[in-house]
C-alpha cells in the first residue's frame, strides 16, 4: 500500500497518519513502526514520532496475522552453555529465530520455550521471549538468549556499547584485493524492495561498521572472517555486496554468477555465512565468557571446493 502525503496532513505524526489512512489503529501502527520492516517514508524506516511532510511517499505492508504468543515445540537444540541467567545455542541454517508472518512455528523461540519452560526474559515480548540479538534464517551459528529481564538488559547494554564479541566466517564471490579492512557504510531499508537493506546516506540511515580479514583468497572466491561493531539487519551481506563481493549463494544480495554457484547450485541453501565466535561478560558475575562453533558441514563442503582452486 502506497500513500502520498497531502497538504492537509503536513506535520502529522506518522502513527496518526497511518491510523487515518488505513485500517490500522494508532497502537497497531506504532507496533509496525517499531519492527522497522513494515513501514517506510521515502524508502527509509522511521520512528513513531516522525512527522510526515507533504509529498512524502509512505509505504505500508501489513503483515499476515500471527499467533498472539509463541508456543513450545519439541525441537532439538545444540546448547553450548546454560545457567539460570542465560543459554548459548548454535542455531542451524534454515531456522528462523522467532515467530513472524509466514513462520508461526518451528523457530528457535518455539524450541527454547519447550527447553526452558517459562524461564525466559519478557523484555522482547511474548513473540520474542529471551531474544537479545538475531541472525538470519539461512545463517548458522551462535546466539545468546536471556532467561530473566536483568540478564536481558545487561546483554543489550553490552551490545549497545559494542563490547560483545561477534565474529563470523563467510565465503564471498571474487578475489578480495585487500587483506583486511573496515566497511563504514550506513544502512537503511531498500527504497524499492521492502525485504532488502541497502547502503544509504539519507537521513534516518543507521551507522554500520564491519571489519573483515581475508583468510584465503583464490581466483573466484575469498574465505573471510568478519567482526561486527554494529549489528544491523543483513549487515555483512549488504556490506560485502556493496564492495562487489556478495556472500556466495546469497539468494537476496548475490548474483548467482560465480562459477561455484553455477556448477553446484544445490551445494548450500542460503548465504555461506556462519556466526562462529561469541563473547561477552556474564550479566551476573561479570566473568568474561567466549565460545566458538565449528563450521557446519555444508559450509565445509564449499570451503573444500574453494581450496582446491589454483591460486
Amino acid at each position: 500500500m502506497q500513500i502520498v502525503v497531502g497538504e492537509n496532513d503536513h506535520g502529522t505524526r506518522i502513527d496518526v497518519f497511518l491510523s487515518q489512512h488505513s485500517e490500522l489503529t494508532r497502537s497497531s501502527a506504532q507496533k509496525l513502526l517499531e519492527d522497522g520492516e513494515s513501514v517506510s517514508v521515502n524508502g527509509l524506516s522511521v520512528s513513531k514520532n516522525h512527522k510526515v511532510t507533504a509529498g512524502d511517499l509512505v509505504e505500508l505492508e501489513i503483515p499476515e496475522p500471527v499467533p498472539s504468543e509463541a508456543f513450545p515445540e519439541d525441537i532439538p537444540l545444540d546448547v553450548y552453555y546454560e545457567d539460570e541467567d542465560l543459554i548459548v545455542v548454535n542455531k542451524p541454517r534454515g531456522m528462523v529465530v522467532h515467530p513472524a508472518p509466514g513462520h508461526p512455528g518451528g523457530t528457535l523461540v518455539n524450541a527454547l520455550l519447550y527447553h526452558c519452560g517459562e524461564t525466559l526474559s519478557g523484555v522482547g515480548g511474548v513473540m520474542r521471549p529471551g531474544i537479545v540479538h538475531r541472525i538470519d534464517r539461512d545463517t548458522s551459528g551462535l546466539l545468546v538468549v536471556a532467561k530473566n529481564d536483568a540478564a536481558h538488559l545487561s546483554l543489550q547494554e553490552q551490545i549497545r556499547a559494542h563490547s560483545v564479541l561477534r565474529e563470523y566466517e563467510g565465503i564471498v564471490s571474487g578475489r578480495m584485493k585487500e587483506a583486511e579492512g573496515i566497511v563504514r557504510e550506513p544502512l537503511a531499508r531498500h527504497p524499492s524492495d521492502r525485504k532488502k537493506i541497502a547502503v544509504s546516506h539519507q537521513p534516518g540511515a543507521r551507522d554500520a561498521v564491519t571489519r573483515f580479514l581475508v583468510l584465503d583468497a583464490r581466483s573466484n572466491c575469498s574465505y573471510c572472517r568478519f567482526r561486527l561493531e554494529t549489528g544491523r539487519t543483513h549487515q555483512i551481506r549488504v556490506h560485502m555486496a556493496y564492495l562487489g563481493h556478495p556472500l556466495l549463494f546469497d539468494p537476496v544480495y548475490g548474483t548467482g554468477s560465480n562459477p561455484l554457484e553455477r556448477k553446484y547450485p544445490n551445494l548450500i541453501s542460503g548465504q555461506c555465512l556462519h556466526a562462529s565466535v561469541l563473547g561477552f561478560l556474564h550479566p551476573k558475575t561479570g566473568q568474561a565468557m567466549k565460545w566458538t562453533a565449528p563450521l557446519p558441514d555444508d559450509f565445509c563442503s564449499v570451503l573444500s571446493l574453494l581450496q582446491k582452486q589454483s591460486l
